[in-house]
């Protein structure tokens, strides 16, 4: 048996915020971040937050795939921006649902959340306990921007990517994951220093800050081996895959990878032109926006990738 997507549902903020648009508050121009990145607008959040759009996006992936919140055993929501220290973004989750079945737990693993997310409710699944599993990637990214540093900034856009995963006889092949602690500082957000009785903190909370140069060599280097091992494992060659839905960070990244691995670039969607870079939730928002449009019939085989702050990387190979 294996696990399988049976449902996917999505859910964007209603505020487009335009490259143009950016131009106006900062030293930007649509030119600049379109010949650099490929997005041209990204949506940012006014009164959603990132349990509103997960709920949203949940909503559509349960209806999708056909059954109730009380028919849920698991929530597990990858995320960075959760709405509270505590309680986390999944426990939340569970109680607007009415999901009283499930156990709820967040994964922080930043633009691999979902992919290490649904990992685990693969192996959950795999203990025969577990049925239907809801797996999300939930981000509120405009939160923890400086929005002074257009360098960054301008990367990012919030929303919400849900799937509901069973246990079935097709479904994932392989998976390929991976962590480098060692270059966790290429892309960090400091959480609030010590501030007790002992010692007095007035540090100000700190915002994200990345060596984009850093980042971009590590994913055009990892992204293509790990796609390569999981379809190693899962014995396909990468001409056997209908699609590459990878995280959605930069257009030059999905080109390079396209080009390393000997393959058409039109065999990856691209949502990151309009949604921006939503860590954890670029992918299930991509996987779902294909799946609604109709571009995957069952028996396609796909390949999910996520990449970034970790340094991590996830891969998983399935068949749809």
């Amino acid at each position: 048996m294996k696990s399988r997507i049976i449902g996917t549902g999505s859910c964007l903020p209603a505020a487009k915020v335009t490259n143009d648009w950016l131009s106006t508050k900062m030293d930007t121009s649509d030119e600049w971040i379109v010949s650099r990145t490929g997005i041209r607008e990204r949506r940012i959040a006014r009164e959603e937050t990132t349990t509103d759009m997960a709920e949203q996006a949940a909503r559509l992936a349960l209806e999708d795939a056909g059954i109730a919140p009380e028919d849920l055993d698991l929530i597990l929501v990858g995320t960075i921006t959760a709405d509270h220290v505590t309680p986390s973004a999944a426990c939340e989750l569970q109680a607007r649902l009415g999901a009283g079945n499930a156990m709820a737990f967040d994964i922080n693993a930043a633009c691999s959340g979902f992919l290490f997310a649904l990992e685990s409710a693969d192996a959950f699944l795999g203990t025969g306990r577990f049925r239907n599993v809801l797996v999300l990637g939930a981000e509120t990214l405009s939160r923890i921007m400086d929005w002074t540093d257009r360098s960054t900034c301008v990367l990012f856009g919030d929303g919400a990517g849900a799937a509901v995963v069973r246990r079935e006889d097709v479904g994932i092949l392989s998976f390929d994951h991976g962590c480098d602690g060692s270059k966790g500082d290429a892309l960090i957000c400091r959480n609030r220093g010590n501030n007790n009785l002992l010692v007095q903190s007035d540090t100000d909370l700190d915002y994200v800050h990345m060596d984009g140069q850093e980042v971009y060599k590590f994913a055009v280097k990892t992204v293509p081996a790990s796609i390569g091992k999981a379809l190693e494992k899962a014995g396909l060659q990468a001409e056997d895959i209908k699609y590459f839905f990878l995280h959605q960070a930069n257009l030059r990244i999905l080109q390079s990878v396209a080009k390393r691995l000997h393959i058409s670039v039109d065999k990856f969607p691209v949502s990151l032109d309009h949604c921006g870079n939503i860590s954890a939730g670029s992918v299930p928002i991509l996987l779902d926006e294909c799946n609604r449009k109709g571009y995957l019939e069952k028996g396609d085989k796909i390949v999910l990738c996520g990449f970034g702050a970790g340094l991590s990387w996830g891969t998983a190979v399935m068949e749809w």
